[in-house]
């Protein structure tokens, strides 16, 4: 990480600066606070770490300079200070800090924030990725973004159902919760990748058409996959394409693109291939009106132990006044290309007559 480190004292400096190469840090110093500044007009920074005392601009004028700028990504602010009185942690909090480093400061304290730091700025950079991907996939479906909330909201409503099942507490905790609701919009990713007259075809597609439509799925694992290799720490990733990979998949083995058969089918596959299954039902689309939340129900619970895993179903069963809560609140307005894949090619019985 580049790590903008700033203080008057040119000693304590160079001992800052020595810790976080050693920790494999990039380091830009300043030696007062407009320097700070001038250098982050210049170049963006994630992490600023700056001593609170400092002659004409001190820490705290340099945080909140920092907080009512207009910087394109968050800036974590640690304050370096010998003060540790209540009220000045207060102060420091209100200026804008998000830490406090203390000085003298152990090497071991210093590495342990810093980590800290790239959790929070972690975090930010995960969401605004996800987020842009989203939107690209939308764009290019000619989504409303309703269908991709409403996806994200039943993905959530099943992943925690499930987690209150036997066998399953150990195995579903927050954190997966977190994940597969955060990633979930990202499921058909992939169709970036798929021609117009294909995507934006305004009825059911042929043989040949839903053999190339299918390839989405593909597309978007690679892309995702991709970016897992370069970022092995980033579990949303791995989440993401898997998702992506495996949502069409069926947990009798006929789904696509492998073939793949029950517990083989990665959780986050499977949660996503009941909630979107569901969203196309009772979604109206150029080629077909939406079915009730109860004709949906009949198919989903027909297809469990087919094309779905038993124990999504029955998160489903659990959570269905939920889910028929949302679907009638939702009047999405008609859309091409998403949930053809219901329609065409090998579909269960019961969606195929849509």
């Amino acid at each position: 990480m580049r790590i903008l480190i700033v203080d008057d004292d040119e000693i304590a400096l160079d001992v800052l600066e020595r810790e976080l190469v050693r920790g494999g840090h990039d380091v830009v110093r300043a030696d007062s606070g407009e320097a700070a500044l001038a250098q982050l007009r210049r170049e963006s920074m994630r992490l600023v770490i700056c001593d609170w005392q400092m002659p004409e601009m001190d820490g705290l004028e340099v945080c909140r300079r920092i907080r009512t700028a207009r910087t394109p990504t968050y800036v974590y602010f640690i304050l370096l200070t010998a003060r540790n009185r209540h009220e000045d942690v207060v102060a420091g909090l209100s200026a804008g800090a998000d830490e406090f480093l203390t000085k003298p400061f152990e090497p071991a304290e210093l590495c342990a924030r810093i980590r800290a730091a790239e959790r929070v700025l972690a975090l930010e950079s995960r969401d605004v990725t996800i987020f842009a991907l989203a939107k690209l996939a939308e764009s290019r479906d000619q989504e409303t973004g309703e269908h991709l909330e409403r996806v994200r909201t039943y993905c959530r409503l099943l992943a925690e159902a499930m987690a209150t099942q036997p066998g399953l507490r150990d195995k579903i905790g927050p954190e997966f919760v977190g994940l597969v609701q955060l990633t979930s919009p990202l499921h058909d990713i992939g169709k970036v990748g798929i021609p117009d007259r294909i995507l934006l075809k305004p009825g059911p597609l042929d043989a040949d058409e839903f053999r190339v439509m299918k390839t989405h799925t593909t597309i978007g694992a690679d892309t995702l996959g991709a970016a897992s290799e370069r970022f092995p720490g980033a579990a949303f990733l791995r989440m993401a394409r898997d998702i992506a990979l495996t949502h069409h998949e069926r947990y009798n083995g006929s789904g696509y693109p492998n073939g793949l058969a029950e517990r083989d089918i990665p959780l986050g596959g499977r949660i996503m291939a009941v909630a979107d299954v569901y969203d196309a039902l009772t979604s109206r689309r150029v080629y077909k009106q939406a079915i009730s939340h109860e004709d949906a129900r009949r198919m989903v619970v027909a297809e469990r132990g087919g094309h779905f895993d038993p124990l999504v179903v029955d998160a489903f069963v659990e959570r269905e006044s939920a889910f028929s809560e949302i679907s009638q609140r939702a009047k999405p307005k008609p859309r091409f290309g998403a949930g053809r894949e219901l329609v065409a090619g090998r579909v269960p019985p019961s969606v195929r007559s849509i």
